[in-house]
């Protein structure tokens, strides 16, 4: 009887057994299963310490518009602004012509705000660097051809005055 039972609990019900079929040898312990690709090491999420500004090695040409109203270091800040990444030379440009007109918690907060952006990204993995080099590269030539505009501007600037200055003297 108990022949009978195992039979009808397997679902034939007519006294014949299933065939059984062999399930592969499990891999030992600590292996990929047979056809898998092996599993990828665990990435290396060492930070790398890549320093947003390390191309301004010559300096910061560009010097801020006066701000009496403001203390703060103009050097340090002019070369955390020139290192934003993630800032475009518009809004860079943007934020130079406002420095007179700013408060000193909103410049307060702008360094803050570089200076954090500068932590985050010494944080990354050396998998971010190459990435890292070309936008840090390519702000760089954008912060010098920024420096070149606000010079072209200045001596525009100084030719006018001088022309104003000798129509004056010459009574023109």
């Amino acid at each position: 009887m108990d022949q009978d039972n195992t039979n009808q609990q397997g679902g034939q019900g007519q006294g014949q057994s299933q065939p059984i079929t062999p399930t592969p040898p499990t891999p030992p312990t600590g292996m990929p299963p047979t056809g898998m690709p092996p599993t990828p090491p665990p990435e290396d999420t060492t930070p790398a310490n890549f320093q947003l500004g390390q191309l301004f090695t010559d300096g910061i040409k560009l010097k801020l518009p006066a701000h009496p109203d403001t203390t703060f270091d103009d050097d340090q800040f002019l070369t955390l602004l020139a290192a934003s990444i993630s800032l475009s030379k518009a809004e860079k440009k943007r934020i130079i012509d406002a420095i007179p007109k700013l408060k000193q918690w909103q410049i307060d907060e702008l360094i803050n705000i570089f200076t954090e952006e500068k932590q985050k990204f010494a944080q990354l993995s050396k998998k971010h660097v190459p990435q890292l080099e070309k936008l840090a590269k390519q702000h760089y030539e954008e912060w010098r051809d920024l420096e070149v505009a606000e010079e072209q501007q200045g001596k525009a600037e100084e030719d006018q005055a001088k022309a104003e200055e000798i129509r004056k003297n010459l009574g023109l």
